[in-house]
């Protein structure tokens, strides 16, 4: 696997580093390493029955391997890596250990950037769809601003919302916490894909927030407040917003989870 994915893994590595969408990539391996030494009892104790079926993944992978190197498609040649390695798990320990370590394994797919095409057809939505939040919040606000599509006009500003104000750099990172936290502090599994979920409409509200600050900002202020330092820092405050209504959520949830069953018990 090493001779196999050397080139995969650097440049994976490589856009991990200089993509600050995908930043969180370093973790993600961590976090699977932390899951598997946290549950070894569980994986550790369990029955080994090699099966020849994982013999096909194998070959599944290394031919998802070709074609994507074949066609450049980075995606799937990073892709079949997780494919290998179920096959690898599969032929050499069988169904039992492969299902043990289902999640951690699962969860590298957290690590590797959707493909550019994916990419393409939701960043503009979301772009369009944070634009129209702020437009309106800034509206309530008494901020004059016209929209088009996803620029936004004041009387001293344009403010253009580009790929990284969509939503989708914060979207990625969230929904990999969102998976972390549920799988650490929830057990229940509805409550878990309730969370992930939820941070598509908390990634987008919380930066059409951020948006119409920056606004508020550059009309109040001037169109320096709306850039440089404080358009960074803002992203991090947005960004433990969205953690702290995580919680939020997962506390209503909660709740919501025992009133049903005091309501069952009555």
């Amino acid at each position: 696997m090493i001779l196999l994915y050397a080139p995969v893994l650097k440049n994976l590595v490589l856009q991990w580093w200089s993509d600050p969408d995908y930043g969180h990539g370093f973790f993600v391996p961590l976090f699977s390493g932390y899951v598997l030494w946290r549950w070894r009892e569980r994986w550790v104790k369990s029955e080994i029955k090699p099966s020849n079926f994982g013999l096909l993944v194998i070959l599944g992978g290394i031919g998802l391997l070709l074609v994507g190197s074949l066609g450049a498609e980075l995606f799937t040649s990073r892709f079949s890596m997780l494919v290998l390695l179920a096959g690898i798990i599969l032929f050499l320990a069988g169904w039992e250990l492969l299902r043990a370590v289902s999640f951690p394994l699962g969860f590298l797919i957290f690590m590797i950037p959707l493909p550019a095409i994916i990419y393409n057809q939701i960043t503009f939505p979301l772009q369009l769809m944070a634009s129209r939040f702020a437009t309106f919040w800034l509206e309530l606000v008494h901020v004059p601003v016209l929209r088009d599509g996803n620029i936004l006009i004041f009387s001293n500003y344009s403010l253009e919302v580009v790929e990284a104000c969509s939503g989708i750099r914060s979207l990625m990172t969230l929904i990999a916490v969102a998976v972390m936290y549920g799988y650490l502090l929830e057990p229940r599994r509805w409550v878990r894909f309730a969370l992930a979920l939820l941070m598509v409409p908390i990634a987008i509200v919380s930066n059409a927030i951020r948006i119409m600050g920056a606004g508020v900002m550059a009309h109040r202020i001037g169109p320096a407040a709306a850039e440089g330092f404080l358009h960074e820092f803002s992203g991090w405050v947005i960004f433990l917003a969205a953690l702290l209504m995580l919680v939020g959520f997962h506390w209503i949830l909660g709740h919501v989870g025992r009133v049903s069953k005091e309501a069952a018990h009555a």
